[in-house]
C-alpha cells in the first residue's frame, strides 16, 4: 500500500496521507551535516522543500537556520519519522531527537 507524502502551505506542513504531521519552527539537532560548520547544529526549520518516502521511513528537506551560528541553508534529506506497524501509521521523531542526514534509497 503506497504512502502519499506530500507538503502543504506553501512548505509550512508535511501531509503523510492527507494528515497534516510536521511543521515548522521546530527546533532539530543535526549531526554529520553541511548546514554549518557546527559540530551539532540546531536548525530552526522554516520552511520544508522536498519531501520523500523510501520504504518505511519519511524523509525532508527543509530550510532553515543553526540558532547557533546564524548560518541559513537547506538540509540534506533528513528523516522525519517512519511508517509502522500493519496499519501503516505515521511515527514522528521527537523534535528533541539528533537527525543525521540520509540518502534517497530510490531516485
Amino acid at each position: 500500500m503506497p504512502t502519499a507524502v506530500r507538503i502543504l502551505d506553501d512548505g509550512a506542513w508535511i501531509s503523510v496521507d492527507d494528515e497534516r504531521v510536521v511543521s515548522v519552527s521546530e527546533l532539530w539537532r543535526l549531526t554529520d551535516h553541511d548546514v554549518c560548520n557546527c559540530t551539532t547544529a540546531d536548525f530552526l526549520i522554516e520552511g520544508f522543500v522536498e519531501v520523500d518516502v523510501t520504504e518505511t521511513t519519511i524523509l525532508a528537506r527543509a530550510a532553515g537556520q543553526c540558532v547557533t551560528c546564524g548560518a541559513s541553508a537547506v538540509s540534506g534529506w533528513l528523516p522525519v519519522g517512519r511508517i509502522v506497524g500493519p496499519d501503516r501509521r505515521f511515527a514522528p521523531l521527537s523534535s528533541g531527537d539528533v537527525r543525521t542526514p540520509q540518502r534517497r534509497r530510490r531516485q
